[in-house]
């Protein structure tokens, strides 16, 4: 789970940043911290240098008693490595087999961030979307089931087949948003929405934490950190009036645990709103 460590000063106006209600924003007050970037470590194999021996000239000497000896036993052949197919890719590592990951899943229209060999956090987070829209138990870990169904994928479920060549389609039983272009997928994400628990607002108001499904249009974007009552929401695309939103978040975990909002990835939401005209897009969430 990631966390937040200081507040960053907002670039929309605190009056419009204001009137997003409370039963949609985060629980954090604070802006992400860097994150941290697979490393690789790397050894040398050492050199190993022999001398060849010189023979000792032969001398006479007594026969000793004959003392059993054991006979050398063969070293072990070494275990062939397993083939880039066979490997299970995992959060914190690196190399070309990530790197072919990262390409097939931004083939696939998810967005595992730049093809650069590192599983992080992005690359991560594009593997959980894809195995919730192939049904496999989201790991984020890539082994054979997961292989397989990259070899051979399923497209995500088309939620409102006459909804417009340009929607978006949030799956809350799957959790996985997908926006449409041209009624082709043009770009699949993991989500995390509302976590059905009861909470309180500020001003005494109570409510369950509960996304509402139906038919709905975006209304308003507002760039930056925006502030609200239970505390902030990153580039929130608004779709009911300006309370609740599609916006950034830093904590997207695999359970629903939003207010009611619909939380995407922070690299997602960097970009998310250039392909979302505000207002107009359609938006259609399910559960």
């Amino acid at each position: 789970m990631r966390h937040r460590s200081a507040l960053l000063v907002l670039a929309v106006p605190v009056a419009a940043a204001i009137v997003a209600v409370a039963s949609c924003s985060t629980v954090g007050t604070s802006p992400p911290q860097a994150r941290p970037s697979a490393r690789t470590a790397s050894a040398s194999p050492s050199a190993v240098s022999s001398s060849p021996s010189t023979p000792a000239s032969p001398t006479p000497s007594p026969s000793p008693s004959p003392v059993p000896s054991a006979s050398p036993s063969p070293s072990p052949s070494p275990s062939p490595s397993p083939s880039p197919q066979a490997q299970v890719l995992e959060p914190g590592m690196s190399g070309a087999a990530v790197t072919q990951l990262q390409q097939r899943l931004a083939a696939l229209d998810y967005y595992p961030g730049p093809a650069d060999g590192q599983f992080g956090m992005d690359t991560e987070e594009a593997v959980w979307a894809f195995q919730e829209v192939q049904g496999i138990t989201p790991t984020g870990n890539v082994g054979p089931v997961t292989r397989q169904a990259l070899a051979n994928p399923r497209p995500p479920a088309v939620l409102v087949p006459g909804g417009g060549a340009l929607r978006v389609e949030v799956n809350l039983a799957d959790e996985v948003l997908v926006l449409y272009r041209g009624n082709q997928p043009a770009l699949i994400s993991h989500v995390s929405s509302g976590g059905g628990y009861y909470f309180c607002n500020p001003d005494g108001s109570c409510a369950y934490a509960i996304t509402p499904t139906g038919d709905f249009s975006t209304t308003t974007f507002m760039p930056g950190w925006v502030t609200v009552p239970l505390g902030q929401m990153y580039n929130p695309v608004f779709f009911i009036d300006t309370a609740f939103a599609i916006h950034g978040d830093t904590d997207v975990p695999l359970q629903p645990v939003s207010h009611g909002c619909v939380r995407i990835p922070m690299d997602i939401a960097q970009f998310f709103h250039t392909l979302v005209p505000t207002p107009g897009t359609p938006v259609y969430i399910r559960g």
